[in-house]
Parts: structure tokens; sequence; C-alpha cells
């Protein structure tokens, strides 16, 4: 390092999980996250009204609902992945550079919110600094929102730290290999699907239309992966999830294409959710159980969710190694 007493602070981040599932705890998460400019792009007044006359008052309860479905005893899957990859990173790092790098994780919603991991920082004297928002897909409603988190942080703090972000990594050769390494692991077990979906999450077609690079860097990593497991057009494809209110979002949308696909009589499919870094409930209730019920019903057969590389030890070096390239300077 340039100075042995020199501290580098390192933040994964995540999107964020209510603190249970219970309607008051939804109601706050949802009120924070659906406030955020860069979510929803309307004119403030109308939304507000929207938001408090009318969500707030209806949704807390049936996402408590869906979060009661997967909550395990340590806490929202979201959340326990996420604390398990910062800490297995953590300890490859401390072990290397001692306490010279702080590795914490923080959510841009809820608790541990990131602006209260960044003053933690802060008061432990942190002169350098990177964010690495866990969304391998750039899009302004997710990393976008981190930038600006960031930001108003960095706003009051007097001595500004050398700072850099991790903008996406959607291409990256580690992270294509462990998606792929991850498929065709899921497939040794049994019999390969007739088709395998790639399912990301949906984001209005406005912002696409507007600039936001989000659909075709998805298309760019489904297709990157596509490529390492051999498959030909016929055998994969690309859809988008978890749209939300009446106006159109990305399309494909994931629950119509299984759908098709089982009034053709398609009787098995593989779907992989390669933009969500860790399972969550859309994952593991939307997809993993929504979806399936809707292949399922349609006359298919056989649904096999693949899990996200969570906290493998696949993933853990696939961000390390992507933290080492990006700070390489800082570290040496």
């Amino acid at each position: 390092m340039r100075d042995e007493n020199e501290r580098i602070g390192i933040v994964l981040v995540n999107l964020g999980t209510p603190d249970a599932p219970e309607s008051g705890a939804l109601r706050r998460y949802l009120r924070e996250f659906l406030s955020d400019p860069r979510v929803v792009e309307a004119p403030r007044w109308v939304w507000w009204l929207a938001l408090n006359l009318v969500i707030l008052r209806v949704r807390p309860a049936k996402s408590a609902r869906n979060y009661r479905k997967i909550w395990t005893a340590q806490g929202s899957p979201l959340l326990v992945y996420t604390r398990n990859l910062t800490q297995k990173i953590h300890a490859q790092f401390a072990a290397q550079y001692g306490k010279n790098v702080v590795i914490k994780m923080a959510m841009r919603y809820g608790s541990p919110h990131l602006a209260t991991v960044l003053s933690e920082l802060h008061r432990q004297g942190v002169s350098r600094l990177l964010i690495l928002p866990l969304f391998p897909q750039y899009s302004a409603t997710t990393a976008g929102s981190i930038y600006d988190c960031v930001a108003d942080q960095l706003r009051t703090w007097r001595n500004l730290p050398h700072l850099r972000i991790i903008g996406d990594y959607y291409q990256d050769e580690r992270y294509i290999a462990a998606l792929a390494d991850t498929i065709r692991q899921r497939w040794a077990q049994g019999v390969p699907p007739r088709k395998l979906l790639f399912s990301f999450h949906g984001i209005p077609q406005r912002y696409a239309d507007q600039g936001d690079p989000y659909p075709e860097q998805c298309r760019r990593t489904a297709s990157a992966v596509a490529i390492q497991l051999g498959l030909n057009d016929g055998q994969w494809y690309m859809a988008f999830q978890s749209r939300f209110g009446r106006e159109t979002w990305l399309q494909p949308y994931a629950d119509k294409v299984l759908a098709a696909w089982a009034a053709d009589g398609v009787e098995s499919v593989s779907v992989v959710c390669p933009g969500f870094a860790v399972d969550c409930l859309e994952t593991i209730e939307e997809i993993a159980e929504e979806n399936a019920a809707v292949f399922k019903k349609g006359g298919g057969k056989t649904f096999d969710y693949i899990p996200a590389l969570n906290d493998t030890a696949a993933h853990v070096e696939v961000l390390s190694q992507l933290v080492r390239n990006t700070i390489g300077d800082w570290l040496n």
C-alpha cells in the first residue's frame, strides 16, 4: 500500500429487504424504496398520492404474506446470503491485508442502510472507498440509485476519500463462467431440459427508450452464458419478470413465455436469474413458486429453478477478483 496506515473501505451493496415479514415492516421498506425517483420516474405529487393513498394501504399485507413463505430462522434470504458472501470475501482480504482493508455489506433500502455503513467507515478513517453494487447489469434504478446515495453522503464529508464504483460486471469472464458452471452442475444431476430461460428483473420500457443500458447488458450476459454452454438459438430464451403497475415493461414477460411454452408442448424447462447476485423474494417465491405453477398449469411437467450464485466459493472468487482488478494499485 502507499501508506501502511491507510485504510481501504469496500462496500458490497444490495437492494434491501424488510426487517420482518410483517405489514408494518413492509410498509416502511416499500415507502423508502418506492419513494426513490430513480425507481419510479413520475411527477412527484401524483406519485405521492398514489403511493400513500393506495399502494401503501394495500401492498404491504400481500408482500408480507409472500415474504413469510421464504423467511428463514436467520432472516430474509437476501440478507443472509449477502451477509455470508461479504464475510467470506472479508476473510480472504483480512488474511492478506489485515485491518487495512475493511469490507462491509450495505442495503440501498432497509438495514444496514448504505448511508449508515458509509458513516461508520468515515468514523474509522477510511481514505479510499470502493463501492460494489451487487447488480451485474447496470440500471439507473439500481446502481444509479446507489451512486446517488453515495454522493449524498460524501457531500457531508470534509475530507473526501478516493472513490471508485463498479458500475457493472455483466461480461466479466469469471462471472459468466461461474453461471455456466452452475447450470452444468445442475444439469449433470439429471436430464437437461428442453428449454433454458434466462429471467431478469424488468424495468419500464420507457426507461430503456430513454437510454438505460440494462436490457442490452442482460442480452449480452445471457448470450455469453449460452455460448459457454454450447446451446443453439432454439434451446434458450431471455425474458423479464417482476413488472409492476399498468405501464409497459421490458418484454417478453417471463410468465407469458412459460405459459406459451407449456401450451406448445414443452414439458421441461430450467430457469436461471443471472441479474440476482443472491436469491430473494423475486427468485424463490416469484420464479420457483409462482412461475413454476404457471408452467405446470399450462401442461408443463418439469420446472427447475437454478439457484443464484449466492455465497458459493465460485461467487466469492468472482467478486474477490473483481475487487482486486479494480483497486489493485491501492492494494499493492
